[in-house]
């Protein structure tokens, strides 16, 4: 699609229009996850603290980096994807780019839900099953994981896969992403391999439904004021839980949702950081987050990349020693 008139604002919209296909296009080590294009940063390098709304409700086009706390629109990304270009080279890329007609991307499940995120999300958790006695619980307990009778958290037996040509049916443990005030807004599926009590050999055993970004696997705790366990991944939060039970848990499910995390008040908040730049960055953000908001915390920093190989590799009582204090 051509802009109708050479003004920077007109592009810009005009890029949005065409949101994924721009990112598919300058940033494609990124992926798509719901309604958004999660990346490394600006540069197109892979990781996830750069966030691109490609449809609505909001801007699309619109991008925030959790890492440096930069934003900007599309035709930002183009001139940083250009080193030494200047505006006016980077309007000139997105011209050309806008004048190549652009195929849609096929549709699939995750269009579908695009169309209908929560919606969706919630008819796919009624599907579902408690997972105590399943594949499900089988994984997370070979993942070192105990107490997995969480209720944010379901199993279903035969989901639909889809990754390109590769289309088949994979069990799955299933977890509800809720919103502040409860409400499910979209669910990840980690896709499990039918024969082990292991993640499935696909390209990507971890997919999101609906809009997870701004929401949180909760894991609830029997005390109300209990310390609450933030971190990125589902094994991750979980796995500090099964060292310190009394604990509550967020799991933001990337290291974007780490960095915005919105700590509940007057809650001592445990950073559970994965290891490299991305877990780092998202920890430190969160941490400013908590102290501007008055929260105690404290950043827990794994051994091994993450604290779900270090309970593999230590158990429990590993973990424990090597975040008593010194």
């Amino acid at each position: 699609m051509q802009p109708t008139t050479a003004n920077a604002s007109a592009v810009s919209a005009a890029l949005a229009e065409q949101a994924e296909s721009v990112c598919r296009h300058f940033l494609p080590n990124g992926r798509r996850e719901g309604r958004y294009w999660i990346v490394g940063n600006v540069h197109g390098s892979p990781g996830k603290s750069l966030v691109i709304r490609l449809r609505g409700p909001g801007q699309p086009g619109k991008w925030n980096d959790m890492a440096t706390g930069d934003h900007g629109d599309l035709l930002d990304i183009i001139r940083h994807r250009s080193p030494g270009s200047n505006f006016r080279d980077a309007l000139a890329q997105a011209r050309a780019f806008l004048a190549i007609p652009q195929t849609p991307p096929a549709p699939g499940p995750a269009s579908a839900a695009e169309r209908g995120p929560s919606s969706t999300a919630l008819r796919l958790w009624n599907l579902c099953k408690p997972i105590p006695g399943t594949h499900a619980e089988a994984y997370l307990l070979a993942r070192g994981i105990r107490n997995c009778s969480h209720a944010s958290l379901r199993f279903h037996p035969a989901l639909h896969y889809r990754e390109r040509d590769d289309v088949r049916t994979l069990p799955a443990l299933v977890a509800a992403a809720t919103d502040p005030h409860g409400r499910i807004t979209g669910v990840l599926r980690t896709y499990l391999d039918p024969e082990r009590p292991a993640k499935a050999r696909v390209p990507a055993p971890k997919k999101a439904l609906g809009s997870i970004i701004g929401s949180t696997v909760r894991f609830a705790a029997p005390k109300t004021d209990a310390c609450i366990v933030a971190g990125e991944g589902i094994e991750t939060v979980l796995s500090i839980l099964t060292a310190y039970p009394g604990s509550a848990g967020a799991a933001t499910l990337s290291a974007a949702g780490l960095g915005a995390f919105d700590p509940p008040p007057e809650r001592r908040i445990a950073i559970a950081r994965d290891r490299g730049p991305d877990g780092i960055a998202a920890a430190m953000r969160l941490a400013e987050r908590c102290m501007a908001a008055g929260n105690a915390f404290r950043i827990l920093p794994p051994v091994l990349e993450d604290f779900n190989d270090d309970l593999v590799a230590f158990g429990p009582e590993g973990i424990r020693r090597g975040l008593a204090p010194s």
